[in-house]
C-alpha cells in the first residue's frame, strides 16, 4: 500500500492511519477495546491537509474511529464536533450495521458522545491480489437485477443461517436458478454499508434496498456478516458457473442527509470537499436525499476510483451499475460526459475493462442523460421500459416505438454501430412485472407517506379489477399479459435486465417503492411463485442463446430486417402511421428468424399462421408453418 494512500494501513509493525481533513484544527484516532472503553490519541497534520498516526503494534481486528475538531459553521460547510465519532471513509469493514438515532444529528453543544450509537471501524488485512481476468458478461447478454437480502430470505433450499446474505448467492439451488434462466450477470443492488432514513424508525419501518450509504468501502454486516471474503467466495462460485458480477454503487449522495441529517463520516471531516453547495451555502439536491457528493472534486473523485479498484482488485467483480449516473459528470454548468471523474475512469486500465452502467437520469438541472454516456457505457433505457408497457396497454399509435425498442434504439444510441441499451420493463424501483398488469394506481400506503411516494405514471393497466382477484378469467389474462411482457424482453436486440422474481410472477401487492419493506411484501416468494410463467421464461432464454439474433448488440436497419404486415407484405408508410395498427411480422433476413406481433385482442392470421390475441410468436426459420 503507498504510504500516501488513505485510510488504514496494516504493515509488518503495526497499522498507519491518513485522513483527510484540511479545515480541522484537530483530529483524533479513537481506539476501543473489547468494553468499549476508548483511548484517543491525536494525529497530526501535514501540509496537505491530511493527518496522519503510527500505531505500533496494532494488528488485525482492532476496532476504531475519528473524532474532528475545528469550526462549527453549517452554513459554511464547516461541521466539526468532537462528540462526533465518525467512520473513517477509507474503512473497509465496520463491526455491526449503522441505526438512525436523533442524537447523531444535534448540533454541536446540545448533544452527547455518539461512540456508544456508532458501529466501528474494524482494521481488516487485505485479500491476497486477485490477477486481473476479463469480465465475464458481455453486452448482450442477461443481467439479474437482484436485492440480495430479499432474494432469498424466503427461499426453501438456503440454510436459515445464509438467508439474506451474499453468501447464499453462492447456493446450488441459486447457481441452478441463474443457469436455467441463462444469466449473464447478476447486479447486486447496493451492498455497501447505510443507514436508515431518519422517518423510517418511527414508522415501524426499515430501509431494504441501501441507497443510502455511509460508506464506500465497507459492506453492511447484515448482508456480508463474512465481509469481503464472503463477497470474494460468492463472486468465484458465480464466475465458476459463468455468470457475471455487478455492483450497483451510490456515489450521487451519502447517508448524512441534509442540513438536519446526522453527522457520520464525510461531512463531520471535509463537507466543503465532499458536497455540493450553492453559492449562499446551502447544501445542492439534485438526488431528491438532502445532499449531493460533489464526484468531481479532486478528492471526492480519489475516494470513488479507490473504491471501485478496491472491489474489482478485492473481490473480482465484472463491473458496475452507477445510481443517478449524470451526478459523475457534474460540474459547475451541468452534465459533461468528460468531466474528470469519467475521463479518469476511461484512463484507468482495470476500470475501461470493466462493465459500467448509467442509470442516466438525476433530478437536477439537466438531469435526464439518456444516450449521452458516450463509448464504453451502457445505460438504463427507461424509454423503453415505457414505450413497451404502453403498447401493451393498448395506447395508439405505438407501433413504430415497439419496432424500434425491439431493433436496438437506434433514435438513442444510433450514434454507434452497437447499441448500448440496457432494456427493461421493471426494476427494483416501480411495479413488478405481474403488478404491472394488475394495477393502474400504486398503493403505496404501507410506506407511510400517505401514498405519495413513488412514480405516479406507471403505464399500467389492471384487466378489469384493481389488485388481488379470484376469477379465472382475469388470472389468465394477467398471466397471458405478464407472457408477453417477458417475450418482448427476451426478444429485443441488446442487453435485457430482469428484476429477480419477475421471471415467475412476483408481486408487492401494487406498492411501486418497496424500499422501506424488509418483510414478505419487498422479500421474492418462491414458494407461491408462478411456475407456468417461470417455464416460459425458461423457454425464452433458450430460444434467446441459441438465436444470435436476440441476443445480438448491433443495433438494426432496415438492410437487417424487414417489416411486414399480415399478407407478408412490407409496412407501408400508411400503415406505419395508422395509430389503430397493433400488429406486424419482424423477419431477420440472414437467419429467416420471424418474430409475430399480435397487440390486438384477437387472434390474427399472418398469411396461415394464426397468431392468439396479444402475443409475440417468435418462429425460427425451420418452423413448419
Amino acid at each position: 500500500m503507498s504510504p500516501r494512500a488513505l485510510g488504514p494501513d496494516l504493515h509488518g509493525k503495526g497499522t498507519r492511519f491518513r485522513v483527510h481533513s484540511p479545515d480541522a484544527d484537530r483530529l483524533w484516532l479513537c481506539l476501543f477495546d473489547a468494553d468499549d472503553e476508548e483511548t484517543r490519541l491525536p494525529m497530526e497534520r501535514d501540509r496537505e491537509g491530511v493527518w496522519s498516526i503510527d500505531v505500533p503494534g496494532m494488528g488485525e481486528g482492532a476496532r476504531y474511529g475519528i473524532r474532528a475538531d475545528g469550526p462549527y459553521d453549517p452554513v459554511a460547510g464547516l461541521w466539526f464536533d468532537p462528540d462526533k465519532l465518525l467512520i473513517d471513509p477509507y474503512a473497509k469493514a465496520i463491526d455491526r450495521a449503522f441505526a438512525h438515532d436523533p442524537a447523531l444529528a444535534a448540533r454541536r453543544g446540545e448533544g452527547k458522545d455518539t461512540a456508544p450509537l456508532m458501529p466501528k471501524a474494524v482494521v481488516t488485512a487485505p485479500l491476497p491480489p486477485l490477477a486481473p481476468q476479463p469480465p465475464i458478461f458481455r453486452p448482450g447478454g442477461l443481467i439479474y437485477e437482484v436485492q440480495v437480502r430479499g432474494f432469498t430470505m424466503l427461499h426453501p433450499d438456503i440454510p436459515q443461517r445464509q438467508r439474506g446474505t451474499i453468501a447464499a448467492l453462492g447456493h446450488p439451488a441459486i447457481i441452478d436458478h441463474l443457469r436455467r434462466l441463462h444469466v449473464s450477470a447478476v447486479e447486486l443492488m447496493p451492498i455497501n454499508a447505510w443507514i436508515d432514513e431518519r422517518h423510517l424508525g418511527p414508522l415501524g419501518l426499515r430501509n431494504a434496498w441501501g441507497y443510502n450509504p455511509v460508506s464506500y468501502f465497507a459492506l453492511d454486516p447484515r448482508l456480508a456478516p463474512g465481509g469481503m471474503a464472503e463477497l470474494r467466495g460468492a463472486v468465484e462460485a458465480l464466475h465458476e458457473a459463468g455468470i457475471g458480477v455487478i455492483l450497483d454503487m451510490v456515489y450521487n449522495h451519502d447517508g448524512e442527509s441534509d442540513m438536519f441529517g446526522p453527522t457520520l463520516s464525510l461531512r463531520g471531516l471535509d463537507a466543503r470537499s465532499y458536497f455540493r453547495h450553492e453559492p449562499d451555502g446551502r447544501l445542492i439536491n439534485d438526488t431528491g436525499t438532502g445532499n449531493s457528493i460533489d464526484c468531481n472534486h479532486p478528492i471526492s473523485r480519489r475516494l470513488i476510483l479507490d473504491s471501485l479498484l478496491h472491489f474489482v482488485n478485492g473481490a473480482g467483480v465484472d463491473g458496475f451499475r452507477f445510481d443517478l449516473a449524470p451526478a459523475l459528470g457534474r460540474s459547475l454548468t451541468g452534465f459533461d460526459a468528460r468531466a474528470p471523474l469519467l475521463e479518469a475512469m476511461r484512463a484507468d486500465p482495470l476500470l475501461a475493462s470493466r462493465i459500467l452502467i448509467a442509470e442516466p437520469w438525476d433530478i437536477g438541472p439537466g438531469g435526464y442523460q439518456l444516450g449521452h454516456f458516450g463509448e464504453g457505457w451502457l445505460e438504463w433505457n427507461d424509454r423503453y421500459r415505457d414505450d413497451v408497457r404502453r403498447f401493451w396497454r393498448g395506447d395508439g399509435g405505438m407501433l413504430g416505438a415497439l419496432a424500434t425498442r425491439l431493433a436496438g434504439s437506434s433514435d438513442i444510441f444510433g450514434n454507434a454501430p452497437a447499441t448500448r441499451s440496457v432494456n427493461f420493463l421493471a426494476a427494483h424501483d416501480g411495479f413488478t412485472l405481474a403488478d404491472l398488469t394488475a394495477h393502474e394506481r400504486r398503493h403505496n400506503e404501507a410506506n407511510g407517506e400517505q401514498n405519495r411516494d413513488g412514480h405516479g405514471e406507471n403505464f399500467s393497466w389492471n384487466n378489469g379489477v384493481e389488485g388481488a382477484s379470484a376469477d379465472p378469467a382475469i388470472q389468465t389474462a394477467r398471466q397471458r399479459d405478464i407472457k408477453v411482457l417477458l417475450t418482448t424482453l427476451f426478444c429485443s436486440r441488446g442487453t435485457i435486465m430482469l428484476t429477480a422474481g419477475d421471471e415467475f410472477g412476483r408481486t408487492q401487492q401494487g406498492n411501486n417503492n418497496a424500499y422501506a419493506q424488509d418483510n414478505a411484501v419487498g422479500w421474492v416468494d418462491w414458494i407461491g411463485r408462478d411456475r407456468e410463467v417461470q417455464a416460459h421464461a425458461f423457454t425464452l432464454a433458450s430460444l434467446r442463446a441459441s438465436q444470435s439474433d436476440l441476443g445480438g448488440t448491433r443495433w438494426l436497419s432496415d438492410a437487417d430486417v424487414e417489416w411486414m404486415d399480415e399478407q407478408g407484405e412490407p409496412l407501408s408508410v400508411a400503415q406505419w402511421q395508422d395509430p389503430e395498427r397493433r400488429s406486424l411480422a419482424m423477419r431477420y433476413r440472414a437467419s429467416g428468424l420471424t418474430l409475430y406481433v399480435n397487440g390486438t385482442d384477437r387472434p390474427r392470421l399472418f398469411g396461415v399462421m394464426e397468431v392468439p390475441a396479444r402475443t409475440i410468436l417468435p418462429v425460427p426459420p425451420t418452423h413448419p408453418c
